[in-house]
């Protein structure tokens, strides 16, 4: 399944007229949070915000609790085991964002897995259909394969590898992959 990335109000505006009921949001303002919650929640639609993206929220526990409890979040996406937990804890869904450059950070990555225990682990690039593959015997944590990712062969191939789910913020893969609901 395609999870749209939202890097945009444009963004925003197409996905709530797809029939995708979630979505990741990436690169807001801490002033856009209400409006975009407002638009989600008025189109019936749940959206995983990206903690470490948004501007004007420090990257820890106070800020997802204030994520949390003062907008209701659906969910949060983050690199930071510590923030994960604290979410968990709240209530919110998780997706640990882990950025595989070489065989150190795939052993780091599955420690920090094992020490947040999320929903989801997103893992980029989501070319890297190898690391997918590994990543989906390793655990039995859903994978979402996220960044790069810019025709149906890599979404396919992401897929054929074990990824659960692939983020792209590719208006045309989302386009196809709705048809085929």
């Amino acid at each position: 399944m395609i999870l749209p990335a939202i890097r945009t109000m444009k963004d925003l505006e197409t996905f709530l007229q797809t029939n995708y009921q979630y979505c990741v949001i990436l690169d807001v303002h801490i002033s856009q949070l209400e409006s975009i919650l407002s638009m989600l929640h008025n189109n019936e639609k749940l959206a995983f915000f990206h903690i470490d993206l948004i501007k004007g929220l420090a990257i820890d526990e106070a800020a997802v609790e204030f994520l949390i409890q003062k907008y209701k979040v659906y969910g949060v996406v983050t690199t930071k085991p510590k923030v994960i937990k604290r979410a968990k804890q709240l209530g919110a869904k998780t997706i640990l964002r882990t950025f595989i450059i070489d065989s150190g950070s795939l052993k780091k990555s599955h420690r920090f897995i094992e020490a947040s225990e999320p929903d989801y682990v997103e893992v980029l690039p989501g070319i890297a259909t190898k690391i997918i593959n590994k990543m989906s015997r390793n655990t039995q944590i859903n994978i979402i394969a996220g960044g790069l990712i810019e025709s149906t062969d890599e979404v396919e191939e992401a897929f054929n590898n074990g990824a659960s789910y692939v983020t792209t913020s590719n208006r045309s893969l989302w386009q196809h992959y709705e048809k085929e609901k």
